[in-house]
């Protein structure tokens, strides 16, 4: 067994503990994305030179969260697990559980990409007709953004030791200790498709975007791109990835949850791509400035 190997039984997943309080790393790699996301903004509008006012920016940034937060949370109970909370129905918003001892704090786990990212787009579509900001304009922006920030959470996932991959025998596998597989003395190692997803779906795509920005085809298509790219990554990587164990592998086709709703992602993408294309070129904005040729 080599270091990185064991990698993952170095984190206990809390940073800090106040009073009897713990606070994740998870939780706080959600505060370190939504700066990220925003200083990537606010630094690309000052350059681009895009017009919006720090007023309204800092009006999308609130709107973002809510809708990020509110839309994971309900992502997960009707994506993943619609019959239990639909049983329990406090439990959606409460951060306790009881059980035969009395209650305990638990947090409130459970979070869905897919959940985020349409509640984010319905909350930023509500910003965007209050503050009367440009919809092309300030949605691409956005979705420039959101890989930076999706790297932090992938990797609050892996700090915090979950969403961790099916067993492998190769080397790149780590034994994470909540995967109750094996003691760490006969490891059985998985997949850390939390990095594959960090790696993939946020590094490697936001270097896509950002060199695809600066070409007239797709300064308009980052919204798009971003649809097609990921739930491509994603859907991949799914194949590595550990389903929750109350879903199986299958769901729809044979494909994994995470497979169904990146292929919907996917034609979304595809759509959107042709609509916006056909746009651009109605307004004659597919040709380089005069600028650019320079």
């Amino acid at each position: 067994m080599s270091f990185w190997n064991l990698i993952p039984s170095n984190f206990d997943g809390i940073a800090i503990e106040i009073g009897s309080f713990p606070v994740h790393w998870y939780g706080l790699m959600y505060l370190f994305a939504f700066a990220t996301c925003f200083a990537l903004i606010v630094h690309t509008n000052k350059k681009e030179q895009l017009g919006l006012t720090k007023e309204q920016l800092d009006s999308f940034l609130t709107w973002v969260i809510l809708g990020i937060i509110l839309g994971a949370r309900l992502g997960y109970v009707f994506f993943y697990q619609p019959g239990y909370y639909l049983s329990h129905p406090l439990e959606i918003i409460m951060p306790f559980k009881s059980d035969a001892t009395g209650m305990h704090f638990t947090g409130i786990s459970g979070m869905s990409y897919h959940g985020g990212l349409i509640g984010s787009i319905i909350t930023v579509c509500i910003c965007m007709y209050k503050n009367k900001m440009p919809f092309r304009t300030t949605i691409n922006l956005g979705f420039f953004a959101v890989p930076l920030g999706y790297t932090w959470g992938r990797w609050g996932n892996f700090v915090n030791g979950e969403l961790f991959g099916e067993v492998t025998t190769s080397p790149i596998g780590m034994w994470f200790p909540q995967a109750h597989d094996s003691p760490i003395t006969a490891p059985i190692l998985h997949h850390p498709s939390q990095l594959y997803e960090m790696v993939f779906e946020g590094i490697v795509l936001f270097v896509i975007l950002y060199f695809l920005r600066k070409k007239p085809m797709f300064r308009n298509q980052m919204m798009s791109v971003y649809l097609m790219g990921y739930g491509l990554f994603r859907f991949f990587i799914e194949f590595f990835r550990r389903p929750d164990a109350h879903l199986g592998r299958v769901d729809l086709f044979g494909m994994s949850r995470g497979q169904t709703l990146c292929s919907v992602m996917i034609i979304a993408g595809i759509v959107l791509f042709i609509w916006n294309y056909r746009l651009d070129k109605k307004k004659g904005l597919l040709e380089p400035s005069q600028d650019s040729k320079k």
